[in-house]
């Protein structure tokens, strides 16, 4: 039996009570995936949960314009949590996500979560629930000097290391239990390839909850580093050559108790509706890129040579390819799933999840042809075969992702036009500054001989 909305608001009234919170923090983001936050005292709390609190849009990235910045947050109570880092005596602090709306009520088309709730919407109403597990890598730094963060590195450790027991063994360990208390299941947590590199991973679940997921880890993995005297960064590529950070993203669709993506008759155990799906991703990721990876950085990432995703293929057993399907195992129907490899931890999971589901579910509804798999390393063919075999590539730059985006029909209608068209403004503004920027590699390689 599903929850309303007033027996949620009654359950809420009642925790704060038994937990002793004072302050409860409403969080949503801007639609760069930036977590925002404001904080009312408990008193406040009912009225805010019949009435949302009213803040000044205009400053959040992509909201609105200064004469039109009024807005309201209206938090989920379904998202009442603690914070297990904040005081538990009479003082406590709770957090909860919120919805924004406009002053008169009406949703508010510029808000990542409402985006995604759109999309979900759009697969109920064709019978799916979407389910996402993303594996979030990032990595801890030495944080000596607060003012200025570098990247010397906690350990020199690789995959799945066992290393002496150390701040980064701890770190993960405090991580996983607080991010345990605020309701979140992991599955696992080790150290990932690169030196200082490290990955949990989130038990799988709804896009919705996921997302919310998602920036409550975030946030937890870099409060339990600062707390210990250490910065964890999800910038997708901080070190030159060493692996960059990525967020494999598994994902399937569900009627019911049933999982869409299964046949026990196909050799890869792939129902068609997932050979749709996945031929979707394949054909529509470019389009999305910008959004899966939305930084200039990202695309220091995306390139050959570290285990990252940049030829548009799909195969069971080679981690060169976009997309990934898990071996099947036998009795385990519901665990099967795709797996695309090019978004990474620095996205606005809302708008990330979006894009990805709609592009899947174009290939389901027009009945998109996957192409053969190819379990080959893409990586070793030469351009000729990938010409060949019809082996396309991802955007090698921010600037090239953002006018594939610009171009793409199905991701307006996605993001709607508020997002979209703001996302693009912000990305053509970073990819200017980018520009007209001078780096060190360019001071290096020729002030000594020009």
């Amino acid at each position: 039996m599903v929850k309303s909305r007033s027996d949620s608001v009654e359950y809420v009234l009642k925790r704060v009570k038994e937990d002793k919170v004072k302050f409860i923090r409403l969080w949503f983001t801007d639609i760069l995936g930036q977590l925002k936050s404001f904080a009312i005292t408990v008193g406040e709390l009912e009225g805010a949960l019949e009435e949302g609190m009213g803040f000044d849009g205009s400053s959040i990235e992509g909201y609105a314009r200064i004469d039109e910045s009024d807005m309201i947050a209206l938090p989920d109570p379904d998202t009442y949590k603690p914070l297990p880092w904040r005081p538990k005596d009479e003082a406590a602090v709770a957090r909860m996500f919120c919805d924004i709306k406009k002053p008169g009520g009406e949703q508010f088309e510029g808000d990542p979560r409402y985006v995604l709730k759109r999309m979900l919407k759009r697969a109920a109403e064709a019978g799916y629930v979407y389910y996402v597990g993303p594996e979030l890598e990032y990595f801890y730094f030495k944080d000596e000097n607060r003012d200025q963060k570098s990247t010397e590195f906690l350990d020199q450790g690789g995959y799945f290391d066992l290393t002496p027991l150390d701040v980064a063994t701890d770190l993960r360990r405090q991580t996983v239990l607080t991010l345990e208390k605020m309701g979140i299941a992991v599955e696992y947590s080790h150290h990932e390839v690169a030196p200082s590199q490290h990955e949990i991973d989130i038990q799988y679940t709804d896009a919705l909850t996921m997302a919310d997921n998602v920036m409550t880890y975030r946030l937890v993995v870099k409060e339990i580093a600062r707390q210990n005297g250490v910065y964890a960064s999800f910038m997708p590529k901080p070190v030159f050559g060493v692996n960059g950070s990525g967020m494999h993203c598994h994902q399937s669709l569900f009627k019911g108790e049933n999982n869409a993506f299964f046949d026990s008759t196909d050799p890869y155990h792939l129902s068609a509706t997932a050979r749709h799906y996945i031929a979707g991703i394949l054909k529509h990721a470019p389009e999305f890129c910008a959004v899966t990876n939305q930084w200039i950085n990202s695309y220091k990432r995306l390139v050959p040579g570290y285990e990252a995703p940049v030829y548009l293929s799909w195969a069971r057993r080679n981690r060169s390819d976009l997309v990934r399907v898990p071996e099947y195992r036998p009795g385990k129907e519901k665990s099967t799933r795709i797996e695309l490899r090019s978004p990474d931890p620095a996205c606005n999971p809302y708008l990330a999840f979006a894009v990805m589901l709609a592009a899947g579910l174009e290939g389901i509804e027009k009945k998109y042809e996957a192409p053969q798999p190819v379990e080959e390393n893409v990586y070793e063919m030469t351009d000729q075969e990938r010409r060949e075999r019809g082996i396309a590539t991802l955007p090698g730059s921010l600037d090239a992702a953002v006018c594939l985006l610009e171009n793409s029909d199905l991701m307006r209608q996605t993001l709607g036009d508020h997002v979209f068209n703001a996302f693009i403004e912000n990305k053509r503004i970073e990819c200017d500054k980018y520009r007209i920027h001078v780096t060190d590699w360019e001071r290096e390689r020729y002030l000594p001989i020009l």
